[in-house]
């Protein structure tokens, strides 16, 4: 499944299923209700950075703050599947680790309506850990 080298931040909405997953995967995951569940999105942002972690959410605000504040991030994936099961967002996350990985580190990535978008060297992302 490519290579274990992106590290992923869970953001509060993806889920318990998706975060096991990743783990069975061999991802080094880390989960925002464990570190604070309150946390703003500006500290996430942060956080992906000190830790290069790539955030996975289905918040779309982390649009306007990467495209128009310009704020560094170490890599975002969006899942727009707001009405999808368990298993079909496990299903997503699994196809996009299989096929994208290398792509999808540091890059802010959207997916919806079953497409992957990939945006690489965009304003604020960081292309080195740091």
């Amino acid at each position: 499944m490519g290579s274990k080298s992106v590290k992923f931040l869970l953001d509060v909405g993806v889920g318990k299923h998706v975060e096991d997953f990743l783990r069975s995967e061999g991802f080094d995951i880390r989960v925002i209700r464990d570190i604070n569940p309150r946390m703003s999105d500006k500290d996430v942002l942060r956080l992906t950075v000190l830790e290069n972690r790539m955030i996975v959410t289905m918040d779309k605000d982390f649009r306007e703050l990467v495209y128009k504040s310009g704020l560094t991030h170490g890599g975002i994936l969006v899942l727009r599947v707001e009405d999808a099961t368990i298993e079909n967002k496990i299903k997503i996350v699994s196809t996009i680790i299989a096929n994208y990985l290398d792509e999808i580190k540091n890059s802010f990535c959207i997916f919806h309506k079953g497409k992957l978008r990939i945006r690489k060297n965009i304003p604020g992302s960081t292309q080195k850990a740091r």
